[in-house]
């Protein structure tokens, strides 16, 4: 089953919560790690821009990711090569990364930025009861109204 497709079921299953993410990449913070809370829902990193800061210089900037692979590896892949005159920023669409994951700075000083949603995926059913919690409240409240 595909990322993309395992990632659409749980979205048909679950509730889906987003929070911007971001992250600079420079010579003196060379990786980034995002992990995944101990709450016992799947988290989800959605990549979406990694760009160079104004004050980049016109050297090539290589962005990796390293994220346990099908096999249980942890090897970095190259995701970007950024140059300042060439191209200086990428949209990245469909990029989902199970945490842990930590974007490394391959090469170049940076700054580069790279931005995105973390997702945390909440189970419809939790939601369900406290909906019918709220319902049985408000259908109590009503009848105390009727009896006053």
């Amino acid at each position: 089953m595909s990322s993309s497709s395992h990632f659409s079921r749980l979205l048909s299953e679950e509730r889906p919560v987003a929070a911007l993410w971001g992250c600079q990449l420079n010579t003196g913070t060379r990786s980034c790690m995002v992990q995944e809370d101990d709450d016992f829902l799947e988290h989800l990193v959605l990549l979406r821009t990694i760009c160079l800061g104004a004050e980049a210089r016109d050297e090539l900037h290589v962005v990796a990711v390293d994220s346990k692979n099908t096999y249980g590896d942890h090897k970095p892949v190259p995701i970007a090569a950024l140059r300042t005159s060439v191209l200086p920023m990428i949209s990245l669409k469909g990029l989902e990364l199970v945490p842990p994951v930590t974007f490394v700075l391959k090469c170049g000083a940076g700054p580069v930025y790279l931005s995105g949603q973390h997702v945390t995926l909440e189970d419809d059913a939790k939601y369900e009861t406290h909906e019918e919690e709220l319902l049985e409240e408000d259908i109590g409240d009503e009848d105390d109204a009727r009896a006053s």
